[in-house]
């Protein structure tokens, strides 16, 4: 069971929790959403429960509760940017069957 960083991702998140001075890495969740069913919810990981399941990619750690994991072993995240305006995180989950039309949920 793992969720991974690429290294494009791992240095963006540093870039993020230097600038905000503070936190343990990237906090990743999944949330009832949307019309296919998941959200996926990104935020500073700033403290680890017992819950928590820690990975690691390129020194950068990915916190994940035991309930999301369900929806997101085996993904990978990526950073792209293709402009000064278009840029951000790129979800690649093998778990995905489907998605809404729109891109914003998914159906595991």
């Amino acid at each position: 069971m793992a969720v991974t960083l690429t290294q494009a991702a791992s240095d963006r998140v540093k870039k993020m929790i230097d600038k905000r001075g503070h936190g343990l890495g990237l906090r990743v969740s999944t949330k009832v959403s949307g019309c296919a069913g998941f959200a996926y919810v990104v935020d500073y990981a700033d403290e680890i429960t017992g819950n928590d399941e820690v990975f690691e990619s390129f020194g950068t750690q990915v916190v994940v509760d035991a309930k999301s994991l369900l929806n997101i072993d085996g993904m990978e995240i990526d950073y792209v940017q293709e402009s000064l305006l278009n840029e951000g995180f790129e979800f690649n989950n093998p778990n995905v069957k489907d998605s809404c039309g729109c891109g914003e949920s998914f159906t595991v």
